[in-house]
């Protein structure tokens, strides 16, 4: 399996670029980003791109690929909804439809989050525009897609968050996570696990297309 992965610097996208790495089924891995991720293996090809709505530039390099793990994202607090719009359906779509395509036999898998509003009509602005984003993605001719919605993230094998102070709080409550995922595996997952579970649907596919966290932590 060759894997296209967006994210690959943030805590889910960690996860997600190790297990790739690891797994001996995927035989070959491109990390898109706007920065290098300072990783180096003999599978791993890394682009540097400026601009995530236009890939003009790069399309002959993003064809050939079965899946897409897409773990680019932000948060939405101190954001207008326009702003968190771009940044969540604008560069989320722009990549989907340029992937989907140029590789049509793709699996696209999308990492959104617990408490998306599939109605899009919500109080709540960052689940209306995940809710947006999610059934938007779901209309592009992939062989098939697939929305993770994960809530709390263990990160392991080092794997540390970018966010200074939710970096803190696992600092301080780490004894907890593990006890917390064996007795609460609806409400909590970790970075292995995440990425385990993202591979295993591109590479055997599920019968949901919406994956809660319960889902998440069965495969």
């Amino acid at each position: 399996m060759r894997v296209i992965i967006f994210g690959a610097t943030g805590m889910v996208g960690q996860g997600v670029l190790r297990e790739c790495l690891v797994d001996a089924g995927v035989a070959h891995v491109l990390v898109v980003g706007r920065s290098p991720i300072g990783v180096r293996n003999s599978k791993l090809t890394e682009i540097i791109h400026d601009d995530f709505t236009d890939y003009s530039k790069i399309e002959a390099q993003l064809a050939g690929y079965d899946a897409c793990f897409f773990c680019l994202g932000v948060s939405s607090i101190g954001m207008s909804e326009d702003h968190y719009r771009h940044l969540t359906y604008d560069i989320t779509l722009a990549a989907a439809a340029t992937l989907a395509r140029l590789n049509p036999q793709m699996t696209f898998t999308y990492v959104t989050g617990a408490g998306t509003d599939s109605t899009e009509k919500g109080s709540r602005m960052w689940a209306r525009v995940k809710g947006k984003t999610e059934n938007d993605l779901l209309k592009l001719p992939f062989k098939a897609a697939y929305m993770f919605r994960p809530g709390a993230i263990q990160p392991l094998h080092g794997i540390r968050s970018k966010t200074a102070w939710v970096q803190a709080v696992y600092d301080v409550t780490w004894p907890l996570w593990s006890v917390l995922r064996r007795i609460s595996p609806g409400l909590v997952t970790s970075t292995e696990q995440m990425g385990r579970a993202m591979i295993h649907v591109a590479r055997v596919g599920y019968p949901r297309r919406v994956l809660e966290m319960n889902d998440i932590n069965s495969l």
